[in-house]
């Protein structure tokens, strides 16, 4: 038995705190289930797996509404047993994936910073019946304080009918005090939002609810379901390097101060090695405005170069979790997370002049970016993030690996099966062969510098040629194109495995 008696501060309340199963029994087929959870970070565990055993014996489905991608506890046992029926904002698991890409689950992809706003409107499908949300403890007034992400949990507390609050016992709680929970208020209503540095405090450190919404309380002890990284391997650090030196150079010339300015990175392996790459360059007095806080951003503290790290989630591999854990008092002074709608606010990262850096699956040759599918049609995880900053950044870069799946896919391409990124938004692109820098440029000029810079050797010829015979062909063509070959790349993939002739 799970003793979360001292976690839940009003007395009055253990009179809620029921078995798992008795709270997913509250919930029914069609709901909307709005949970807590950003990255496999701070989602509930125990609710979802006893709902998940209880679809096994009475199939049926629900909508789920989370912050974006959450662990196998959530979207994995729920897609296992089918049941969601709408899912949004991102996901990034497997079984969903699948049943994403072939009609089972309708998912809507979001801009991660307009989720919220939408469901308090009622535009996915209605109102939130129940939040579902992780805790390190419940305050005497009812007062939740989340645990390893802020997500949309604010403010799917808010707009929900009943409250179900999992207590997680796993989750140390030295993490009181480390979120900043402020929820704007919605259109005509809605004021500036006082963020003008990353360690600014403008709300709560706990997300108000009070004691009447709570309907179920639940203990939980299961950890987190963070994912390892892999190597920093050789194109990674190249990258890393590239987008240093390119950092180095907008100081020298004054477009940039000595730290530079708040950065933002994207999730993964390779956002992740870009990040770290700065521990051994002479950049110091760094400060972070993003989204999820990774093992880099650790390393950076440990180096004496990060001054501060404002997220939403707090998602490291199982050794940085343990670090972070071993080192709580060290790292949360350093660390704030606040909810989804204000990490990755378009009017902060505006106003603070944010350097994004995220990543692609791949770019065409006039700069336009596709982070989503696989050969245009199939979903991969969603568009995430990126699209809040890239659009609003100061100076905004995408990186990528030029081939994929053993050298048999270009990541540079003539024309991307489907754009999530325009050329106007995206002012850097940088593979391992490295990187160009598209500001001021038109598009014949943009063609050749992602060319040159950019494209794998293999690929390079092919792209030449298609752009030189594009803009032979189309005289009276802003940006050239050979609509017949435009996509015939993808085409040839799906046909013979290989984009190569």
């Amino acid at each position: 038995m799970i003793d979360i008696l001292d976690r839940v501060r009003n007395t009055a309340l253990h009179a809620k705190i029921v078995s798992a199963e008795e709270a997913a029994a509250f919930i029914k087929p069609n709901m909307n289930v709005g949970t807590s959870g950003f990255t496999p970070a701070g989602y509930p565990k125990a609710v979802p797996l006893a709902l998940a055993k209880r679809m096994e014996k009475e199939p049926f489905q629900i909508n789920l509404w989370t912050g974006a991608s959450v662990g196998k506890e959530l979207d994995g046992a729920l897609a296992k047993v089918h049941g969601i029926k709408r899912r949004m904002p991102y996901q990034t698991n497997k079984d969903l994936r699948a049943q994403i890409n072939n009609g089972e689950v309708q998912y809507c992809d979001l801009h991660l910073s307009e989720s919220a706003q939408l469901a308090r409107y009622g535009y996915m499908g209605g109102k939130i019946d129940v939040a579902i949300v992780e805790a390190c403890a419940i305050t005497e007034d009812g007062n939740i304080i989340p645990t390893t992400s802020m997500g949309n949990a604010a403010s799917y507390v808010q707009t929900a009918d009943v409250v179900i609050v999992e207590v997680n016992t796993s989750q140390p709680i030295e993490l009181e005090g480390m979120h900043d929970v402020y929820v704007p208020l919605d259109p005509p209503h809605r004021l500036p939002i006082p963020v003008v540095k990353p360690n600014d405090h403008i709300g709560t450190p706990y997300i108000p609810c009070g004691l009447d919404k709570i309907k179920y309380i639940v203990a939980c002890d299961i950890k987190d379901d963070v994912r390892p990284f892999g190597e920093i391997d050789e194109n990674s650090h190249k990258i890393s390097q590239y987008i240093i030196d390119l950092f180095h150079k907008e100081v020298k010339e004054g477009r940039l101060p000595a730290n530079l300015l708040p950065i933002q990175s994207g999730v993964g392996n390779v956002a992740n090695a870009v990040i770290s790459g700065f521990v051994d360059s002479d950049f110091t007095d760094l400060s972070v405005y993003t989204e999820v806080i990774q093992d880099g951003m650790f390393d950076l503290i440990d180096a004496g170069k990060l001054s501060f790290a404002s997220g939403t989630s707090l998602s490291p591999s199982p050794t940085g979790l343990d670090r972070f854990y071993n080192n709580i008092k060290k790292y949360r002074k350093k660390l704030l997370l606040r909810p989804q709608e204000i990490a990755n606010s378009p009017e902060v990262a505006r106003r603070i002049g944010i350097i994004a850096m995220n990543t692609a699956i791949e770019c065409d040759i006039y700069g336009n970016v596709n982070s989503t599918h696989i050969m245009g049609t199939k979903m991969m995880n969603g568009i995430g993030g990126s699209g809040d900053f890239a659009r609003n950044a100061y100076l905004t870069c995408f990186f990528t690996a030029s081939t994929a799946k053993d050298g048999l896919i270009s990541s540079i391409v003539p024309m991307c099966s489907h754009i999530d990124h325009t050329e106007h938004d995206v002012d850097i692109i940088v593979t391992e062969q490295g990187l160009a820098d598209l500001r001021g440029l038109s598009p014949r000029e943009r063609a050749r510098v992602i060319i040159e810079n950019c494209a794998h050797p293999d690929y390079k010829p092919m792209l030449m040629d298609y752009f030189e015979r594009a803009d032979k062909a189309t005289k009276h063509a802003h940006t050239p194109h050979l609509l017949k070959e435009a996509l015939s790349w993808h085409e040839r993939f799906v046909e013979t495995g290989t984009m190569k002739q």
